[in-house]
């Protein structure tokens, strides 16, 4: 399966700027992941038989809970597009049930960048596009959120 983009690319049309939903979606299967280590480790430093089956127990439930966690994070990842092209902006998101954002260029008023202080150190943070005519739209926890806006904001000379 390729990307949204490339299926519906106008002629003439090229895109100029790529981003997706930032890698922090994975920082609760992250914290899992470390979670089973530590249990895995304590259950080795034990001594009585109890508080082993204990620790292998807490770091099996840590595990699952970080496979699950690793696995819908990646496939949120996955099924996100953000696109800057030539002509237009577009969002996709959803596997079976798609949801679709698309605006031409020349329809964009403004665009507003929101980050709180994590996401400003982490790179991540939230789009606001007001278009005229037509309505507002915003895409949250997207990576590098201000090279995205200049993407949009960024006219070639002479157009």
């Amino acid at each position: 399966m390729g990307r949204y983009i490339d299926e519906i690319l106008q002629p003439g049309e090229r895109v100029l700027y790529s981003t997706n939903e930032h890698w922090m979606y994975f920082l609760p299967a992250i914290a899992a992941w470390i979670m089973a280590v530590v249990f895995l480790v304590l259950s080795r430093m034990v001594a009585a038989d109890a508080l082993i089956w204990v620790c292998v127990a807490l770091a099996a439930v840590a595990g699952l809970a970080a496979l699950y966690w690793t696995a819908t994070a990646w496939f949120h990842r996955w099924i996100t597009e953000t696109d800057v092209t030539n002509m237009r902006v577009v969002h996709k998101t959803g596997f079976i049930k798609r949801r679709t954002f698309e605006m031409s260029l020349d329809k964009v008023e403004s665009v507003d960048v929101n980050q709180s202080i994590l996401g400003r150190l982490m790179d991540y943070g939230d789009i606001t596009i007001q278009g005229v005519g037509e309505g507002t739209e915003t895409i949250s926890t997207i990576a590098s959120p201000l090279a995205f806006r200049n993407a949009i904001t960024t006219r070639p000379v002479g157009t």
